[in-house]
């Protein structure tokens, strides 16, 4: 018996480990369901998933005194730019209090529309795994892609932002596209 146990943990060990790192975390988000939420616009008003149905969305969690975060904004606001006329949502979501974040917002030009939740409702969400973290959901609600840092000059970022804005585009191409007409399919 000690033979078969000794035998049984040993071809475990044979098995690769995956480690639990912040990008195994954002993969393993992929495919999945954004999470029910409710929160609070700068304006004071409710804020809830049902707020984003069936748009492509990009979701910027972030906080004031966080530098990363705060380094990333210009880059994001680029992509606002770029993609919020054709049909993309952008939703930050922090802790700060509704009215900081609308301070903070005035101050910095930041493009986002940002939604106040408390610390313990972002944790629920359990989708993002530090600041700042950006996910991308498609227009059917389901998680694309998740990353840190959104940056396309930092080397450090620079390959995973490229895989975001691809995704991106991909998305928007896909919520875009019109079904065919009766009759004209072949």
């Amino acid at each position: 018996m000690c033979f078969t146990l000794l035998c049984t943990a040993l071809k475990a060990q044979d098995a690769p480990i995956k480690w639990a790192t912040q990008e195994t975390f954002f993969e393993d988000l992929t495919g999945k369901d954004l999470p029910d939420f409710k929160g609070l616009t700068i304006n004071k008003q409710n804020f809830t998933k049902a707020n984003l149905k069936n748009q492509v969305v990009v979701i910027n969690f972030w906080f004031e005194k966080c530098p990363p975060c705060l380094a990333e904004m210009p880059e994001l606001n680029k992509l606002v730019n770029t993609y919020r006329q054709k049909g993309v949502r952008f939703i930050g979501i922090t802790h700060d209090l509704p009215l900081r974040a609308r301070r903070f917002q005035k101050r910095n030009s930041y493009q986002y529309q940002v939604v106040s939740m408390s610390k313990a409702e972002i944790s629920k969400l359990n989708i993002n795994h530090g600041f700042p973290s950006n996910i991308l959901v498609g227009a059917d609600g389901k998680i694309i892609y998740a990353t840190a840092n959104i940056s396309l000059t930092d080397t450090a970022f620079k390959a995973k932002s490229i895989l975001f804005v691809d995704k991106l585009k991909a998305a928007v191409e896909k919520a875009n596209r019109k079904p065919p007409l009766p009759g004209n399919i072949k």
